[in-house]
């Protein structure tokens, strides 16, 4: 029996001596990696001698702190790739977006936007109609998460009578409806007090410029012989430059273009939006409308792109500042109304005046 300095007995049969490889007791141990290993001084005694309890579960834990993580993703993959970890199943883009609901929703709403314009072009002012009313439900919803009070009535009264008499009667009734729209929102808001009154109408004199005016304005655009022409010209260039940007910026983007209002928008994406916005005009244009040519809608291109995006940042700024993420869940894949009208609001005037300009009505 060997005896310690005190002249006891040194460890015992039922708990055998182990010793710990390695470094003698109170150096540093040092992992390949230049690193302190994963062990913590709880797992290491200070006497350098472990059970084989013990022994065992400092190797193991070694050995899993320089072992491959089986089940981790795979080298280069990235959460927020199609497919990737954590997804449930669904096929997501870069961007966020369920992408073949996205898809879907927007193949169907295009397949409207035709039927309803190659039939009876009055179907369309329908649809319009309802649309921009929802939009406009969205935007005075999102207000009130600032305590913003549009007086909602009015302004639907003026949405839906725009587009039906500048489809009649033209641009001079088109300007006195929404004249007249902005007059009844000042008025009936006034029978709710002075407290809040310059915001709230501002606030709905703003929606009566951004949608009810805009509603007119298409209208006019589908007001000629060949206004379903002129429409489908107008909206193939604003969903034009969605796609073209947004295929360009998921691939090629790397430099922000506005960080601070829309950290996903890239130089690159905006490149990809003009390239497509100004194919898909001239050749609409070109194909369309008799007497045009290739190179104007080329020029309508080139200036729907800059509309377009102006218009989605304005509706990134809108977003922002009522700290919301989407107008609205309308449009699965898509978010609100006001999600998809953004593009084409601000577009309109700029494609209405430039087709009035090169092919005159």
């Amino acid at each position: 029996m060997r005896l310690d300095d005190a002249g006891e007995p040194a460890g015992s049969p039922d708990e055998p001596e182990v010793a710990m490889p390695g470094p003698p007791p109170g150096e540093a141990l040092d992992s390949p990696s230049g690193e302190a290993p994963d062990a913590s001084a709880e797992d290491v005694p200070s006497s350098g001698t472990v059970s084989p309890g013990t022994a065992s579960t400092v190797g193991a834990s070694r050995a899993k702190a320089y072992e491959p993580d089986a089940a981790g993703p795979e080298p280069g993959a990235m959460a927020s790739e199609p497919g990737a970890a954590g997804s449930g199943g669904k096929r997501e883009s870069r961007t966020g977006r369920n992408l073949p609901i996205a898809i879907g929703v927007g193949c169907a709403l295009g397949a409207l936007v035709l039927l309803s314009l190659y039939t009876v072009k009055e179907i369309f002012l329908g649809v319009l109609v309802v649309f921009l009313f929802f939009g406009m439900r969205e935007l005075t919803d999102a207000f009130k998460s600032r305590d913003i009070r549009v007086p909602f009535i009015p302004l639907a009264t003026g949405m839906v009578a725009t587009p039906v008499v500048a489809y009649i009667w033209g641009p001079t009734a088109t300007i006195a409806a929404v004249s007249l729209t902005v007059l009844a929102m000042l008025m009936a808001r006034m029978t709710e007090g002075s407290d809040g009154y310059v915001r709230d109408v501002a606030a709905g004199a703003f929606v009566a410029v951004y949608l009810v005016l805009m509603g007119g304005i298409v209208a006019l655009l589908m007001r000629p012989d060949d206004g379903d022409h002129r429409t489908v010209v107008f909206i193939a260039v604003t969903v034009a430059s969605d796609i073209g940007g947004y295929f360009a910026g998921s691939f090629l983007g790397r430099h922000k273009m506005a960080p601070t209002i829309s950290p996903k928008k890239t130089w690159e994406g905006f490149t990809g939006s003009a390239v497509t916005c100004m194919l898909v005009g001239g050749w609409l244009v070109w194909w369309l409308l008799d007497g045009g040519q290739a190179w104007q809608g080329v020029l309508v291109g080139l200036a729907a792109v800059v509309t377009a995006t102006v218009g989605d940042l304005i509706e990134s700024m809108i977003k922002r500042d009522l700290g919301i993420k989407d107008m609205g869940t309308l449009l699965p894949g898509h978010g609100g109304v006001m999600d998809r009208l953004d593009s084409l609001v601000a577009t309109a005037p700029v494609v209405w005046l430039l087709l009035e300009l090169f092919v005159p009505s």
